[in-house]
């Protein structure tokens, strides 16, 4: 009982020493957020300055945090040691768990709020939004497409990025380095930037007018005829697909050359003296040993491939049957103006995501144990 109020003796103190100090630090937080709010809403201005959102992110946003975690900080080194050990952890963690619930949990919520919702939000639908994903043809079309990127732009990749590093890798080190370092220029472009590149290459001009798409230019000069590469169906949405898979093959052959640079000679060695040759290596030896990584690397292009958005709207805006999920759902939300069939969109992609996270989880675990 003497320790008990020894201990409470010893809080009584603490707070009512520095009433000002704990007075701040409950203040400064609410102050803070009230101004992280607003700077939110000035970001979303369209009519307010780039330079000035771009100085107001950067100082508000960053600023904010830091304040934060200065005023909570400062309140919990005023408690007895044993409770600010215990405390002090979540204040590191705080800042960043309530920027996620703002900004990432409670947004999330609330588009799958919408999206049982009509229209204009105003009415429950049920499932008819979802009803709409599964059965309108025309999204019919788009899940099609969306499909094809899925399977086709990872395998791709990853076989490509395979092929590349199991080859760079019997380079002499000079040839190797330029070699990996050309495959991998790609991936220092943004998928805008790539699509305006690949744009140009696929640019069309009817026969008789100068062609300046590199492919077109081509083909006439061969004598052919000009080709409106991106409205030929269905073969148009493979031409987008390339554009992925030209800029995804040199990450996959960087991660995939480290994990073939890590397979033991020893087990190569064996395989040779045992009269396997190069090709049976490769399949019986090597993408057995590092299966973990190709697992890995694909299902990270999965993800990226899931939420592309870039390419399809700079190349053809989801016309010519090209669309995907991403981008019908940026149409539904941001052209047509409903909010519940985007919502809906959104939805499904996150459910669609959850069993490739899963799997990507539960493999990082196995590789640490």
């Amino acid at each position: 009982m003497a320790q008990i109020s020894s201990k409470n003796n010893r809080l009584f103190e603490v707070f009512a020493a520095t009433p000002v100090r704990i007075a701040v630090s409950l203040i400064v937080p609410v102050v803070t957020f009230i101004v992280l709010r607003w700077s939110f809403i000035f970001m979303r201005d369209s009519e307010a300055s780039k330079f000035l959102i771009g100085i107001v992110a950067l100082t508000i946003g960053v600023g904010g945090v830091w304040v934060l975690f200065a005023a909570t900080n400062n309140l919990v080194s005023m408690l007895p040691t044993r409770m600010r050990d215990m405390l002090l952890p979540f204040v590191f963690v705080g800042p960043a768990i309530a920027v996620l619930l703002f900004y990432i949990v409670f947004p999330a919520l609330r588009t799958i709020f919408l999206s049982f919702m009509n229209r204009t939000s105003t009415e429950f639908v049920g499932l008819r939004n979802y009803e709409f994903v599964f059965t309108d043809p025309q999204m019919l079309i788009i899940l099609r497409n969306t499909l094809f990127w899925v399977i086709i732009v990872p395998f791709m990749a990853v076989a490509l990025g395979l092929i590349i590093a199991v080859m760079a890798d019997r380079l002499k080190p000079g040839w190797e380095k330029i070699t990996k370092s050309m495959i991998f220029l790609p991936m220092a472009i943004s998928f805008v930037g790539a699509s305006v590149i690949w744009r140009f290459v696929y640019y069309y001009q009817p026969a008789g007018y100068e062609q300046i798409g590199l492919l077109n230019a081509i083909v006439t000069a061969l004598g052919g005829e000009p080709v409106a590469w991106l409205i030929i169906r269905p073969w148009n949405n493979f031409f987008l697909l390339f554009i992925m898979i030209w800029l995804q093959t040199g990450f996959a052959m960087v991660i995939q050359s480290a994990a073939v640079k890590g397979v033991p000679n020893s087990l190569l060695e064996a395989a040779r003296i045992d009269g396997a040759g190069e090709i049976r290596i490769f399949f019986n030896v090597t993408i057995p040993y590092i299966k973990g990584t190709i697992l890995t690397v694909m299902t990270t292009i999965l993800f990226m491939v899931l939420k592309i958005f870039d390419i399809v709207y700079v190349m053809t805006s989801g016309n010519y049957d090209t669309g995907i999920v991403a981008s019908r759902m940026y149409k539904e939300a941001f052209i047509y103006r409903n909010f519940s069939r985007g919502s809906a969109l959104a939805v499904f992609l996150f459910i669609v995501v959850i069993p490739f996270m899963i799997r990507n989880i539960t493999q990082m675990r196995e590789n640490r144990r």
